[in-house]
């Protein structure tokens, strides 16, 4: 993802690097958010320091 990013941040053509980012960047996201949504349920909510993502679904 780093190479990904990389590249699309050194794109002179901002239409280009935006695509860049939808459909080479963003597919990731998809691998990181199953492995962090894992990790949610494992951890101890008094350990876990960060607002876990169902939780941010329902601010108000």
């Amino acid at each position: 993802m780093t190479d990904e990013r990389r590249e699309a941040n050194h794109m002179d053509d901002i239409e280009k690097s935006a695509h860049h980012y939808c459909y080479k960047v963003k597919p990731y996201f998809e691998k990181i958010r199953y492995h962090v949504d894992k990790l949610e349920m494992l951890i101890d909510d008094g350990l876990w320091p960060l607002p876990k993502y169902r939780e941010l679904l329902f601010i108000k």
